[in-house]
């Protein structure tokens, strides 16, 4: 019995060891998990972002650091939250995210690059002397709120649909690799050919061709400028008209003194005779 007894401090210290502190089980995380469909949260207040992936080596040394920074946060008056790259693409794309791990800072939408040492300390300083307003905030041409982003944000979805179907044509329906590669060729040239149908019965919506167009009726301005021209048409017909009616007149003129000369060069005749005579 006493050596059952001797045994039984140890075993508890050792379960109690490998269980935790009772107090430790079902505690709640200060970190916020951000994703596609309530990252607009980031917004509005004061934020600090981590983008981590849980491969990153770099990322876990990080996790510790940033849930005693989170635990901070009420006192501080900022929302500490965290995105898994691997599970939001469109996060990734969105703010452009080269390296893991990743923090911005964010006040009122006003986005900002950490780059300074990862601490707690660090983090709280940086937060409560407002070391932030030292760092310019990110244009707004590539902010994540940005048109340009919200493309980017959408094609790095695509491709992640894409690696999703491409492992699921291999793995599950036990495709070869260049039967999955073909398939995506033929939704490719697909999409490209009912793509371009479209933009061309847009293009013939917007701009008919001139075949179908209805001729319109002459301008008021048209009609202006050709009534000089009128002008000039009936002053040549009129100048024709008095040209021919002179050489008319000249005509009859010269038939009216024919008969006159006959008669002169017969009223001579027998005068002429008499004399010769």
């Amino acid at each position: 019995m006493a050596l059952s007894g001797n045994l039984a401090v140890p075993l508890a210290v050792l379960v109690l060891l490998l269980w935790g502190p009772p107090w430790t089980h079902g505690r709640r995380s200060n970190v916020r998990v951000i994703t596609d469909e309530n990252w607009r949260e980031l917004l509005e207040g004061d934020w600090m972002i981590e983008f981590y992936a849980p491969w990153c080596p770099a990322c876990q040394n990080l996790q510790p650091e940033w849930e005693s920074f989170a635990e901070w946060g009420e006192d501080l008056e900022v929302n500490v939250a965290k995105v898994d790259v691997t599970e939001q693409p469109g996060l990734s794309g969105r703010f452009i995210i080269t390296a893991l791990p990743t923090i911005y800072h964010c006040k009122d939408g006003e986005f900002r690059r950490y780059q300074g040492p990862r601490t707690k300390k660090d983090f709280i300083n940086f937060i409560s002397d407002k070391e932030w307003k030292n760092i310019e905030p990110v244009s707004s041409w590539f902010g994540p709120g940005s048109v340009l982003m919200s493309s980017m944000s959408a094609l790095f979805q695509l491709s992640m649909w894409i690696r999703t179907c491409h492992n699921y044509f291999i793995e599950d329906l036990g495709l070869p690799v260049w039967g999955s590669y073909t398939v995506f060729a033929l939704a490719t040239l697909l999409s490209g050919l009912l793509l371009g149908l479209c933009m061309i019965f847009v293009a013939d919506c917007l701009c008919p061709s001139k075949r179908r167009r209805p001729q319109p009726y002459p301008s008021k301005k048209l009609s202006e400028s050709l009534q000089p021209l009128k002008k000039v048409e009936e002053e040549q017909e009129a100048d024709e008209e008095d040209i021919s009616e002179e050489a008319a007149e000249s005509k009859e003129g010269t038939n009216k003194d024919f008969p006159q000369n006959a008669i002169r060069q017969r009223s001579l005749g027998p005068s002429l005779a008499t004399d010769k005579s």
